[in-house]
């Protein structure tokens, strides 16, 4: 069972992950969004979900998971029911069902829920759950949380309930730009590692990006059993591409880095509300280090990437400084 489940925000991403858990055969997750991996392609790597299950899951130590599954969670409106077939077909170990986005309505996301996993079932009686979702796309109470447990137990069946391993909790942060923003709640962290464990359910917390090892260490001394991880690892690697940028020089690079990153609009969803604040200078970097990562699959990003033939050397280190950082936190 991993306690670190990592978003592959890039193709060095993933590699940096199977490396690690190969030298040193320890268990990590890689957890694709439906934005970042899908039936039908998405930003990380052009990778559609049969080629990324088949570069990755060949290897004995890492569990795949998909990551907020479920309706309004792709690139287009939908009810998510086409993509979480596949990814239940295909093989996924574990499958987040988050309809949450959907079904703000504690009771209607609760019927959906159910109605999901026993769809998945059906498909593959294989497969293992997590249910419950993140704080930003639907808020609930220590209280709330216990209610979706004991209502989908109810709901599936003894049987089928013990298929569901992980449910989310919700220790009060959040993530903004590149930083761990909100204030961590210790009291109500507490209460939902507790329900979980009441219901035999490990208990896992979403956005631990950029958190301090004594912050990550402090969570799982209280009894967290998991981590997810994500647009760090893509910013760490924006932000090594961004070094090498100004150590060059290359002005033409940074503003054609700049310009893909603005028109993607993506930094829309991460810049904190007091960006206008900022100079032209520091808000055109912010907004290349906040979403630098939806690009790298385009092709004029490749060549400016090319330019710097030791970059993915450099990333590749960065990146299991990080991972080997979280590690030791998480012991």
């Amino acid at each position: 069972m991993s306690k670190l489940f990592i978003g592959p925000m890039s193709k060095n991403v993933v590699d940096t992950v199977l490396d690690y858990a190969t030298q040193n055969n320890v268990r990590l997750g890689l957890l694709p969004s439906r934005r970042q991996i899908e039936f039908d392609g998405g930003y990380v790597n052009n990778w559609m979900t049969h080629e990324f299950i088949g570069y990755a899951g060949k290897n004995k130590n890492i569990v795949l998971q998909r990551d907020h599954a479920g309706p309004l969670q792709g690139k287009t409106p939908d009810d998510g029911t086409e993509s979480l077939i596949l990814d239940a077909t295909l093989g996924f170990d574990y499958l987040h069902i988050d309809p949450w986005k959907q079904y703000h309505d504690i009771n209607d996301g609760i019927e959906e829920t159910i109605k999901l996993i026993k769809l998945c079932d059906t498909v593959n009686p294989e497969c293992f759950y997590e249910i419950g979702t993140e704080q930003a796309i639907r808020p609930y109470t220590p209280k709330e949380l216990e209610t979706i447990i004991e209502s989908v137990k109810e709901g599936l069946g003894e049987n089928l309930f013990n298929k569901i391993i992980y449910a989310v909790i919700q220790g009060g942060t959040g993530i903004e730009g590149t930083r761990n923003i909100g204030k961590f709640d210790v009291n109500r962290c507490k209460q939902m590692i507790d329900i979980c464990q009441k219901y035999g359910l490990k208990s896992k917390e979403h956005n631990g990006d950029y958190l301090t090892p004594d912050g990550i260490r402090k969570r799982f001394k209280m009894g967290l059993s998991a981590l997810n991880i994500a647009p760090e690892f893509g910013v760490i690697e924006t932000q090594c591409v961004l070094e090498e940028i100004l150590n060059h020089f290359d002005e033409s690079s940074l503003n054609r880095f700049y310009n893909l990153c603005f028109k993607s609009e993506k930094w829309i969803k991460w810049l904190p509300s007091d960006i206008n604040c900022y100079t032209n200078e520091l808000k055109k970097h912010v907004i290349i280090r906040t979403s630098g990562h939806y690009v790298f699959a385009s092709d004029e990003f490749k060549e400016i990437k090319n330019k710097f033939p030791d970059i993915d050397d450099k990333i590749k280190r960065r990146l299991n400084q990080r991972i080997v950082e979280i590690l030791c936190a998480i012991k």
